[in-house]
């Protein structure tokens, strides 16, 4: 109930007391100074030198107070670390006394001698020992005695035992007292108690970054625990399990992992899915492996799948040439059975449209032989256009599939241009645009069409060489800069409408070239106005960055609407675990219209893999400074972690 002030006045008289005869006293002052240092931390250099003394007390109540209140001050004042690192052998030898012999019969519970006091001390220890070589080596064969010594029949143990483990994980400890606390949180796992389980799920993913080799040795039982009724409990075990894959286990887990996903309850499903595509990802020992995983995801889950899952698998079956023939046909049989699981129905409409030339011939050396026919395929295309379940996103995949099968079937194309001017009056605007497109394309640019409608070239995913083509190009780019040349006109281009690997969901409009030449002017392909030069780009912006995790922001004002203002976050992780339940919030000042889409996922991978990114539509009418209040909630590391901040130094191009 003290006030600071009252603390700073009683501060000396609290101290004389600690030292009083009477025991009760002594006690009481004890817990006053606790509550002081607490309240006014720079009081810590008063009750220094008499909690050294107060450490020979044999008064249970007394020691334990003490031990609490030096814990407090260690927490607090680097100058009192250091002073009582002097006192870890004492401390040491009366956590011995309790482990052997017992301190105290009426404190014991279970047959654990004084489990509170062992517990306090332990954690003092932890904060003594934690980044100094020293302290730690000095409570090595300490550990290792509690570690071997207490009862785990019991909580009481277990507690202690569980305090042992974590000032061992903190510490400087020796690497095999280090596998002693991976197999104490290994036996928790069968423990028949639902809450120990969970925290030795929580405790062995801290320590999967640094001791891997370890926690393997309990994969099948921290597989095990993926059955477990319990959400909280299925959740920890399932990223734990995640947390496990690596190059030699990969096809074992992902068994595991697939049988899992097929009976886990749906709030688990999304995460599970992202977590096989990201895993397989890394870690695919084949590009055919690859794929069967990602198809067996989208066809069990195909709903919970992240955002990026689409344009992934196209990507990886376009790279893969040699499967190109066995990608077409195992789409096509998953497509023939079901079509609601509309990112499978999107992947397999382009495969189709790709490559439908190589399922009509027939030669699947690895699969058995099974003659489609032309009208098949585009029956079940105009199936997926009908069905009530096909987003408009997934129409637009088959509507342009249809297109292109135009160039590659040898049969009639009437039913194709059928079927594509029904859609010149759909209701979708992108779906009806697109079909006036491909309608126009048959009518005026027939010759044009198989040019147009041919098979997409291979787009690189990143890597070495990637990354070193794009160094070359930049310093190529700065040594033009620094010698310029004169400037020629270019040939005009045609504008690419099919770019299927956007599909029908392409909200990016590409403005056509402009004739470079004066009072020129360039025929775009469907007599589409022209659009005007686009205005200076604003810089980007980075807002946040803690552990790896990052936050970027990029600003574009469309010319057309001044007062708009998109903002596009872009997230990402660098550091060595997965970042989970990402959540992005943001507000605004009255005066201004703010709304947040739907991100592309809600979890950004580890090692730089694919961000996640958020558009905000900022309305600015009356051109107000603009601030953002941000909210950031994700898992990583297995804490919550939530961070709430202002950015103030927007760039002034992004509101003026």
């Amino acid at each position: 109930m003290g006030s600071a002030e009252m603390c700073r006045d009683l501060a000396t008289e609290v101290e004389k007391l600690l030292l009083q005869p009477s025991p009760y006293v002594r006690k009481k002052a004890i817990l006053t100074a606790v509550h002081m240092i607490r309240k006014v931390p720079e009081l810590s250099n008063i009750f220094l030198p008499p909690c050294a003394k107060l450490l020979h007390e044999r008064h249970h109540g007394i020691l334990l107070g003490t031990i609490t209140l030096i814990t407090e001050l260690c927490e607090r004042s680097p100058e009192a670390l250091r002073h009582f690192r002097k006192v870890i052998p004492q401390l040491a030898q009366i956590l011995q006394t309790l482990v052997t012999t017992g301190y105290s019969i009426e404190h014991s519970i279970s047959g654990v001698s004084d489990p509170f006091l062992q517990v306090q001390i332990l954690r003092l220890l932890r904060i003594l020992g934690r980044n100094h070589e020293e302290s730690s080596e000095t409570m090595n064969d300490l550990l290792a005695q509690v570690a071997t010594n207490t009862d785990t029949s019991r909580n009481a143990g277990n507690a202690v035992l569980f305090e042992t483990v974590l000032t061992i994980m903190d510490i400087r400890s020796a690497a095999g007292l280090r596998v002693l606390a991976v197999n104490i949180l290994g036996r928790f796992l069968h423990n028949s108690d639902r809450n120990i389980r969970y925290v030795a799920l929580m405790s062995l993913l801290r320590l999967v970054q640094s001791d891997h080799s370890a926690v393997q040795r309990h994969r099948p039982t921290v597989v095990e625990c993926l059955q477990e009724t319990d959400a909280s409990l299925s959740r920890r075990a399932l990223e734990l399990s995640l947390a496990l894959v690596n190059g030699s286990n990969v096809q074992a887990m992902m068994q595991e992992l697939q049988a899992f996903l097929e009976s886990c309850p749906p709030d688990l499903r999304a995460d599970c899915a992202s977590g096989i595509l990201l895993a397989a990802e890394r870690f695919a020992p084949t590009k055919r492996w690859h794929i069967d995983t990602i198809l067996h995801v989208l066809t069990t889950a195909g709903t919970h799948v992240r955002d990026d899952a689409v344009v992934n698998l196209t990507q990886l079956i376009a790279g893969a040439q040699e499967l190109h023939a066995y990608s077409v046909r195992r789409l096509y049989n998953a497509l023939a059975e079901d079509i609601s699981q509309q990112p499978l129905v999107q992947v397999a409409a382009w495969c189709i449209g790709e490559y439908g030339d190589l399922l009509l011939e027939g030669n699947f050396e690895e699969t058995e032989p099974l003659q489609v026919e032309e009208e098949e395929v585009l029956a079940l295309l105009e199936k997926v256009l009908q069905s009530h379940m096909s987003l408009p996103a997934t129409r637009g995949y088959a509507l342009t599939a249809l297109m292109k099968l135009s160039t590659r079937l040898r049969g009639d194309n009437n039913r194709i241009r059928q079927v594509v001017s029904i859609y010149r009056s759909c209701l979708d605007m992108e779906l009806q645009q697109r079909a006036v497109e491909y309608d126009t394309l048959f009518q005026k640019y027939n010759h044009m069409r198989a040019a147009i409608l041919e098979k997409m070239p291979l787009v690189e995913r990143g890597g070495p060489q990637v990354d070193e083509e794009a160094k070359e190009s930049k310093e190529a780019a700065q040594l033009s800069e620094a010698a310029p040349v004169p400037i020629q006109s270019q040939p005009s281009q045609l504008l690419d409408l099919l770019d299927l690997l956007d599909g029908a969901s392409g909200n990016a409009q590409h403005p056509p070239l402009l004739d470079p030449s004066p009072g020129g002017a360039l025929v775009h392909l469907l007599d589409l106005p022209y659009a005007p030069p686009p205005p200076a780009p604003i810089p980007d912006l980075k807002v946040f960055e803690r552990e790896g995790v990052r936050l970027n922001l990029s600003f574009i004002r469309p010319p057309e609407n001044p007062a708009l203002l998109l903002i596009i976050v872009t997230a990402t992780n660098s550091s060595e675990s997965d970042v989970t339940h990402f959540i992005c919030q943001a507000a605004v000042p009255k005066s201004l219209q703010l709304q947040l889409q739907a991100p592309s996922g809600n979890t950004v991978p580890a090692g730089g893999g694919l961000p996640v990114t958020q558009l905000f539509r900022i309305l600015n009418p009356n051109k107000a400074p603009l601030r953002l209040k941000l909210r950031l909630t994700y898992n990583h590391f297995g804490q919550l972690v939530q961070e709430i901040f202002e950015v103030n130094n927007l760039p002034v191009e992004s509101w003026q």
